[in-house]
Protein backbone atom coordinates (compact mmCIF):
# COMPACT_ATOMS: atom_id res chain seq x y z
CA UNK A 1 0.00 0.00 0.00
CA UNK A 2 1.30 3.44 -0.92
CA UNK A 3 1.68 5.96 1.89
CA UNK A 4 0.62 9.34 0.56
CA UNK A 5 1.18 12.65 2.41
CA UNK A 6 -1.20 13.66 5.16
CA UNK A 7 -1.94 17.14 6.50
CA UNK A 8 -0.80 19.43 7.93
CA UNK A 9 0.94 20.72 4.80
CA UNK A 10 3.34 23.67 4.53
CA UNK A 11 1.74 27.10 4.32
CA UNK A 12 1.45 28.03 0.64
CA UNK A 13 -0.49 30.19 -1.79
CA UNK A 14 -0.23 30.63 -5.55
CA UNK A 15 -1.90 32.94 -8.07
CA UNK A 16 -4.63 31.26 -10.11
CA UNK A 17 -4.60 28.80 -11.82
CA UNK A 18 -1.49 27.53 -10.01
CA UNK A 19 1.61 25.56 -11.02
CA UNK A 20 2.51 21.99 -10.17
CA UNK A 21 6.20 22.69 -9.51
CA UNK A 22 5.41 25.11 -6.68
CA UNK A 23 3.29 22.64 -4.69
CA UNK A 24 4.60 21.20 -1.42
CA UNK A 25 4.40 18.22 -1.31
CA UNK A 26 4.56 17.46 -5.02
CA UNK A 27 1.44 15.69 -6.38
CA UNK A 28 1.67 12.14 -7.71
CA UNK A 29 0.21 11.81 -11.21
CA UNK A 30 1.43 8.27 -11.75
CA UNK A 31 4.72 9.31 -13.33
CA UNK A 32 6.46 6.24 -11.90
CA UNK A 33 3.58 4.15 -10.56
CA UNK A 34 0.99 3.79 -13.33
CA UNK A 35 1.55 0.73 -15.52
CA UNK A 36 -0.57 0.28 -18.64
CA UNK A 37 -1.92 -2.96 -20.11
CA UNK A 38 -3.26 -1.93 -23.53
CA UNK A 39 -6.85 -1.28 -22.46
CA UNK A 40 -7.16 1.74 -24.79
CA UNK A 41 -4.99 0.67 -27.70
CA UNK A 42 -5.55 2.87 -30.75
CA UNK A 43 -8.03 5.18 -29.03
CA UNK A 44 -8.02 8.97 -29.51
CA UNK A 45 -8.78 11.08 -26.45
CA UNK A 46 -9.42 14.76 -25.74
CA UNK A 47 -8.75 15.91 -22.17
CA UNK A 48 -9.56 19.46 -21.05
CA UNK A 49 -7.48 20.75 -18.18
CA UNK A 50 -4.98 18.08 -19.19
CA UNK A 51 -1.88 20.07 -18.25
CA UNK A 52 -1.88 19.26 -14.52
CA UNK A 53 -3.74 17.64 -11.65
CA UNK A 54 -6.40 15.08 -12.51
CA UNK A 55 -6.08 15.86 -16.21
CA UNK A 56 -2.36 15.06 -16.23
CA UNK A 57 -2.93 11.79 -14.37
CA UNK A 58 -5.59 10.80 -16.91
CA UNK A 59 -3.32 11.75 -19.83
CA UNK A 60 -0.49 9.61 -18.45
CA UNK A 61 -2.79 6.65 -17.83
CA UNK A 62 -4.47 6.88 -21.23
CA UNK A 63 -1.12 7.10 -23.03
CA UNK A 64 0.24 4.10 -21.15
CA UNK A 65 -2.95 2.22 -22.03
CA UNK A 66 -2.30 2.94 -25.72
CA UNK A 67 -4.25 6.13 -26.52
CA UNK A 68 -3.18 9.27 -28.35
CA UNK A 69 -4.12 12.44 -26.49
CA UNK A 70 -5.05 16.06 -27.19
CA UNK A 71 -4.46 18.22 -24.12
CA UNK A 72 -6.59 21.36 -23.89
CA UNK A 73 -5.44 23.90 -21.29
CA UNK A 74 -5.70 27.61 -20.48
CA UNK A 75 -2.16 29.06 -20.40
CA UNK A 76 -0.09 26.84 -18.09
CA UNK A 77 2.49 26.13 -20.79
CA UNK A 78 5.20 24.73 -18.51
CA UNK A 79 2.83 22.18 -16.97
CA UNK A 80 1.38 21.30 -20.37
CA UNK A 81 4.82 20.63 -21.87
CA UNK A 82 5.63 18.26 -19.01
CA UNK A 83 2.40 16.34 -19.62
CA UNK A 84 3.24 16.26 -23.32
CA UNK A 85 6.67 14.82 -22.50
CA UNK A 86 5.16 12.05 -20.38
CA UNK A 87 2.64 11.10 -23.08
CA UNK A 88 5.33 10.97 -25.76
CA UNK A 89 7.57 8.99 -23.41
CA UNK A 90 4.83 6.36 -23.38
CA UNK A 91 5.12 6.16 -27.17
CA UNK A 92 1.87 7.97 -27.95
CA UNK A 93 1.00 11.15 -29.82
CA UNK A 94 0.43 14.31 -27.78
CA UNK A 95 -1.19 17.47 -29.15
CA UNK A 96 -1.25 20.67 -27.05
CA UNK A 97 -3.90 23.35 -27.54
CA UNK A 98 -3.93 26.39 -25.23
CA UNK A 99 -6.97 28.65 -25.04
CA UNK A 100 -9.94 29.65 -22.92
CA UNK A 101 -12.82 27.18 -23.25
CA UNK A 102 -15.31 29.64 -21.77
CA UNK A 103 -15.46 30.79 -25.40
CA UNK A 104 -17.68 28.55 -27.59
CA UNK A 105 -15.34 29.02 -30.54
CA UNK A 106 -12.40 27.65 -28.55
CA UNK A 107 -14.44 24.55 -27.66
CA UNK A 108 -15.15 23.92 -31.31
CA UNK A 109 -11.47 24.53 -32.12
CA UNK A 110 -10.45 21.85 -29.60
CA UNK A 111 -12.63 19.25 -31.30
CA UNK A 112 -11.56 20.33 -34.81
CA UNK A 113 -7.89 20.06 -33.77
CA UNK A 114 -8.43 16.57 -32.40
CA UNK A 115 -10.12 15.43 -35.60
CA UNK A 116 -7.36 16.87 -37.80
CA UNK A 117 -4.35 15.92 -35.64
CA UNK A 118 -5.48 12.64 -34.07
CA UNK A 119 -7.77 11.47 -36.85
CA UNK A 120 -10.94 11.34 -34.76
CA UNK A 121 -12.32 11.23 -31.22
CA UNK A 122 -13.16 8.12 -29.20
CA UNK A 123 -12.99 9.63 -25.71
CA UNK A 124 -13.87 13.13 -24.48
CA UNK A 125 -12.87 13.94 -20.91
CA UNK A 126 -14.50 17.20 -19.78
CA UNK A 127 -12.25 17.93 -16.83
CA UNK A 128 -11.26 21.64 -16.84
CA UNK A 129 -12.80 23.71 -14.06
CA UNK A 130 -12.76 27.10 -12.38
CA UNK A 131 -13.36 27.60 -8.68
CA UNK A 132 -12.94 30.39 -6.16
CA UNK A 133 -13.71 30.59 -2.45
CA UNK A 134 -16.06 33.16 -0.88
CA UNK A 135 -17.45 33.41 2.66
CA UNK A 136 -20.52 35.43 1.68
CA UNK A 137 -22.82 35.53 -1.35
CA UNK A 138 -22.26 39.31 -1.38
CA UNK A 139 -18.61 38.66 -2.27
CA UNK A 140 -19.51 36.74 -5.45
CA UNK A 141 -19.61 39.19 -8.35
CA UNK A 142 -21.86 38.72 -11.34
CA UNK A 143 -18.74 38.22 -13.45
CA UNK A 144 -17.39 35.50 -11.12
CA UNK A 145 -20.69 33.62 -11.14
CA UNK A 146 -20.92 33.77 -14.94
CA UNK A 147 -17.26 32.77 -15.40
CA UNK A 148 -17.72 29.68 -13.24
CA UNK A 149 -20.70 28.54 -15.30
CA UNK A 150 -19.00 29.33 -18.62
CA UNK A 151 -15.92 27.25 -17.80
CA UNK A 152 -17.52 24.43 -15.82
CA UNK A 153 -20.83 23.72 -17.54
CA UNK A 154 -21.27 25.80 -20.71
CA UNK A 155 -17.94 24.59 -22.12
CA UNK A 156 -18.94 21.01 -21.39
CA UNK A 157 -22.05 21.48 -23.53
CA UNK A 158 -20.15 23.12 -26.41
CA UNK A 159 -17.40 20.48 -26.39
CA UNK A 160 -19.83 17.60 -26.20
CA UNK A 161 -22.07 19.01 -28.93
CA UNK A 162 -19.08 19.47 -31.24
CA UNK A 163 -17.60 16.03 -30.46
CA UNK A 164 -20.67 13.80 -30.79
CA UNK A 165 -20.86 14.20 -34.57
CA UNK A 166 -17.36 12.74 -34.85
CA UNK A 167 -17.90 9.86 -32.44
CA UNK A 168 -18.56 6.30 -33.55
CA UNK A 169 -20.55 3.71 -31.57
CA UNK A 170 -18.41 2.60 -28.64
CA UNK A 171 -17.13 6.12 -27.96
CA UNK A 172 -17.57 7.74 -24.56
CA UNK A 173 -17.77 11.02 -22.70
CA UNK A 174 -16.44 11.32 -19.15
CA UNK A 175 -17.25 14.42 -17.09
CA UNK A 176 -15.48 15.47 -13.92
CA UNK A 177 -18.15 16.23 -11.33
CA UNK A 178 -17.34 16.49 -7.60
CA UNK A 179 -18.40 15.42 -4.16
CA UNK A 180 -19.67 19.03 -4.07
CA UNK A 181 -22.50 18.00 -6.37
CA UNK A 182 -23.83 15.88 -3.49
CA UNK A 183 -22.46 17.68 -0.41
CA UNK A 184 -21.87 21.32 -1.44
CA UNK A 185 -19.25 23.36 0.37
CA UNK A 186 -20.93 26.74 1.08
CA UNK A 187 -17.68 28.64 0.48
CA UNK A 188 -17.58 27.17 -3.03
CA UNK A 189 -21.18 28.09 -3.86
CA UNK A 190 -20.76 28.82 -7.58
CA UNK A 191 -18.42 25.88 -8.17
CA UNK A 192 -20.62 23.43 -6.25
CA UNK A 193 -23.69 24.58 -8.16
CA UNK A 194 -22.01 23.87 -11.50
CA UNK A 195 -20.91 20.45 -10.28
CA UNK A 196 -24.52 19.62 -9.48
CA UNK A 197 -25.42 20.69 -13.01
CA UNK A 198 -22.67 18.44 -14.42
CA UNK A 199 -24.07 15.46 -12.53
CA UNK A 200 -27.52 16.10 -13.99
CA UNK A 201 -26.16 16.85 -17.48
CA UNK A 202 -24.32 13.52 -17.49
CA UNK A 203 -27.37 11.54 -16.45
CA UNK A 204 -29.53 13.11 -19.15
CA UNK A 205 -26.80 12.88 -21.80
CA UNK A 206 -26.35 9.13 -21.22
CA UNK A 207 -30.01 8.59 -22.05
CA UNK A 208 -29.92 10.91 -25.07
CA UNK A 209 -26.86 9.25 -26.63
CA UNK A 210 -27.66 5.61 -25.88
CA UNK A 211 -29.18 5.01 -29.33
CA UNK A 212 -25.97 6.27 -30.94
CA UNK A 213 -23.93 3.76 -28.95
CA UNK A 214 -22.10 6.56 -27.11
CA UNK A 215 -21.73 6.31 -23.34
CA UNK A 216 -21.65 9.20 -20.85
CA UNK A 217 -20.43 8.93 -17.26
CA UNK A 218 -18.96 11.08 -14.52
CA UNK A 219 -16.26 10.85 -11.89
CA UNK A 220 -16.92 12.64 -8.58
CA UNK A 221 -13.63 13.35 -6.80
CA UNK A 222 -13.35 14.27 -3.17
CA UNK A 223 -10.45 16.48 -2.01
CA UNK A 224 -7.62 15.97 -4.52
CA UNK A 225 -4.14 17.54 -4.26
CA UNK A 226 -3.88 19.66 -7.43
CA UNK A 227 -2.71 23.24 -8.25
CA UNK A 228 -6.35 24.35 -7.93
CA UNK A 229 -6.04 23.96 -4.15
CA UNK A 230 -3.20 26.35 -3.19
CA UNK A 231 -4.38 28.82 -5.86
CA UNK A 232 -8.05 29.04 -4.83
CA UNK A 233 -8.40 28.20 -1.13
CA UNK A 234 -7.37 30.10 2.04
CA UNK A 235 -3.96 29.07 3.42
CA UNK A 236 -5.48 27.45 6.52
CA UNK A 237 -7.73 25.30 4.33
CA UNK A 238 -4.72 24.29 2.24
CA UNK A 239 -2.74 23.38 5.35
CA UNK A 240 -5.47 20.98 6.52
CA UNK A 241 -6.72 19.93 3.09
CA UNK A 242 -8.25 16.46 3.03
CA UNK A 243 -8.30 16.05 6.80
CA UNK A 244 -12.12 15.96 6.81
CA UNK A 245 -12.55 12.63 4.98
CA UNK A 246 -12.27 9.20 6.64
CA UNK A 247 -8.81 8.56 5.15
CA UNK A 248 -7.65 11.83 6.77
CA UNK A 249 -5.74 12.99 3.67
CA UNK A 250 -6.32 14.34 0.17
CA UNK A 251 -6.27 11.99 -2.77
CA UNK A 252 -3.44 12.14 -5.27
CA UNK A 253 -4.32 12.66 -8.95
CA UNK A 254 -3.06 9.16 -9.83
CA UNK A 255 -5.65 7.68 -7.48
CA UNK A 256 -8.40 8.80 -9.89
CA UNK A 257 -6.73 7.51 -13.04
CA UNK A 258 -8.13 3.99 -12.85
CA UNK A 259 -11.71 5.34 -12.67
CA UNK A 260 -11.24 7.28 -15.90
CA UNK A 261 -9.58 4.28 -17.56
CA UNK A 262 -12.38 1.94 -16.51
CA UNK A 263 -15.04 4.28 -17.88
CA UNK A 264 -13.18 4.63 -21.19
CA UNK A 265 -12.45 0.90 -21.55
CA UNK A 266 -14.56 -0.71 -24.32
CA UNK A 267 -15.19 -3.59 -21.90
CA UNK A 268 -17.29 -1.16 -19.81
CA UNK A 269 -19.85 -1.09 -22.62
CA UNK A 270 -22.88 -1.36 -20.30
CA UNK A 271 -21.73 1.42 -17.97
CA UNK A 272 -23.49 4.66 -18.85
CA UNK A 273 -25.21 7.29 -16.74
CA UNK A 274 -23.01 6.33 -13.79
CA UNK A 275 -21.04 8.48 -11.36
CA UNK A 276 -17.91 6.96 -9.87
CA UNK A 277 -17.12 8.52 -6.49
CA UNK A 278 -13.44 8.75 -5.50
CA UNK A 279 -13.75 10.39 -2.11
CA UNK A 280 -11.41 8.79 0.44
CA UNK A 281 -14.26 6.98 2.20
CA UNK A 282 -16.77 9.84 2.38
CA UNK A 283 -20.21 8.57 1.23
CA UNK A 284 -21.59 9.92 -2.04
CA UNK A 285 -25.35 9.54 -2.23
Amino acid sequence: MLHYPRPPFPSQHQPMPGKTAAMKPAPDHGETSYKGSGRLNGKKAVITGGDSGIGRAVAIAYAREGADVLISYLDEHEDARETERLVKEAGRKAVLLPGDIQEPGQCRAVIAKAVSELGGIDILVNNAAHQASFKSIDEISDEEWELTFKVNIHAMFYLTKAAVGHMKPGSCIINTASINSDVPNPTLLAYATTKGAIHNFTAGLAQMLAEKGIRANAVAPGPIWTPLIPSTLPEDSVKNFGKQVPMKRPGQPVELATAYVMLADPLSSYVSGATIAVTGGKPFL
